[in-house]
């Protein structure tokens, strides 16, 4: 982490006097770099607070941006300047990693608008990471069951095709779920890009409950893959 001092976006550049357009790291006139802000990773960029982002575009501004902000061709600048392209450096970086995914920008999003997400939504000890979604409680439970059943098969050292091939199974149905989320969560994030605030507000509560589905579903293929994985070995 920089040492250089966070402030928040400044109203003008502070060798110019030029408002800021775009990005928050550089002066669109001057193109001096400006002083470490707690911009979000949207206004890193000079973006609209949007889920559809065209990532090529977002890629290529992040190689552009990063040439710019290189610490290398800030070697005789002062000892200001220097801190602070180092400052945007990284949260150059720490803005691209989040929004290029399309996962980690809805997220990023999501708690911007204040939602809490996963283990803030659920509440510590509570993870929405391990509660069941209603619809699914008696498929998880069986599931549970299975995997259990696999587990101790595996430490006795026995087999059991039919049971490999009930999991089998059960990994393929719980994958068409995520399949399903995500579908639902690119319809609700275009609710959220055209939306008016009362459409927004529905589509952020509809994507939050959406990732804490796609987060359990996403934990039950995994273990089914451990399992399964561990059988075949």
């Amino acid at each position: 982490m920089s040492t250089a001092s966070t402030t928040s976006a400044p109203a003008a550049c502070w060798a110019c006097g030029a408002a800021p357009t775009t990005s928050a790291l550089l002066c669109p006139d001057c193109g001096k770099v400006q002083p470490a802000s707690a911009a979000d990773y949207f206004q890193v960029f000079g973006l609209e607070r949007r889920l559809n982002l065209d990532t090529s575009a977002l890629e290529r501004e992040f190689h552009r941006l990063s040439r710019r902000l290189h610490p290398d061709r800030f070697a005789r600048a002062s000892a200001g300047e220097q801190q602070w392209s180092l400052a945007n450096t990284a949260l150059l970086n720490d803005a691209y990693r989040a929004l290029r995914d399309t996962l980690q920008r809805t997220e990023y999003l999501l708690r911007l608008e204040g939602l809490k997400i996963g283990e803030e939504h659920a509440g510590k000890g509570k993870s929405a990471d391990r509660q069941p979604p209603a619809d699914l409680l008696e498929e998880v439970f069986e599931l549970n069951m299975q995997l259990e059943e696999m587990r101790m098969n595996q430490k006795m050292g026995e087999d059991d095709p039919g049971l490999q091939s009930d999991l089998t199974a059960a990994r393929a149905r719980f994958e068409s779920l995520l399949t399903a989320v995500d579908n639902d969560l690119a319809a609700r994030g275009s609710e959220w890009d055209n939306g008016d605030p009362a459409a927004r507000e529905r589509a952020a509560a509809s994507m939050a409950a959406l990732l804490d589905r796609r987060r359990y579903l996403r934990n039950l293929v995994r273990d089914v893959n451990e399992v399964l994985s561990t059988a075949a070995a």
